[in-house]
């Protein structure tokens, strides 16, 4: 069935990839990988709710799986099920603690929630995961300049510099957070 699948798939065959599932699934109904591949096209399809739904049967089947609570924190936060989402990451962490994806998921909710202390602590450890990844990093020092913790942002966008300039331009001209020059020198235009 999965060879069947990937082929329908490779070949832009989707609804019968699905149906191919579904058919899966009437038999076996707790089929991991007929479940997180149904997900999947379900996402891709537009059918976000159906996916929910499918990823929180998948979750109570295989409650274990780190990347299906992922998938499903990252469906729900989409759906703006933010409490719904933040669960979803922190199971996915507290499973797998090492999946970078789910501590950037968790602190990008947090931020929507305004729980800013925990979102500090969730793209720490994003970023201590993936440290040359600008994504955390960037929501971090704004997380730093919306609390009015202008050196903390700035430390950040010094360290971006490093390997993101782009990245740490944009964080300065968002946040007004220009870094000073090398003595002798002009200090860097703030916009």
């Amino acid at each position: 069935m999965r060879w069947q699948v990937r082929l329908l798939l490779v070949s832009g065959r989707k609804s019968r990839a699905r149906d191919c599932l579904t058919r899966r699934l009437m038999a076996l109904p707790d089929d991991r990988y007929a479940l997180s591949s149904l997900a999947v096209l379900q996402a891709g399809q537009g059918d976000r709710a159906g996916a929910v739904q499918t990823l929180e049967h998948l979750v109570r089947v295989a409650p274990s799986l780190a990347t299906a609570w992922f998938n499903l924190g990252f469906l729900l936060e989409a759906q703006d099920r933010l409490e719904d989402a933040v669960a979803a990451f922190r199971r996915a962490t507290d499973i797998q603690p090492d999946l970078d994806r789910a501590w950037y998921g968790l602190g990008l909710c947090l931020i929507r929630l305004r729980r800013f202390d925990e979102a500090v602590e969730a793209l720490r450890r994003n970023t201590a995961l993936q440290p040359m990844s600008p994504f955390g990093w960037y929501q971090l020092a704004r997380v730093h300049a919306d609390r009015q913790e202008p050196e903390e942002a700035r430390r950040i966008i010094r360290h971006l510099r490093g390997f993101e300039p782009k990245v740490a331009a944009q964080l300065e001209r968002e946040t007004g957070l220009g870094l000073l020059a090398a003595p002798g020198t002009e200090p860097l235009a703030c916009h």
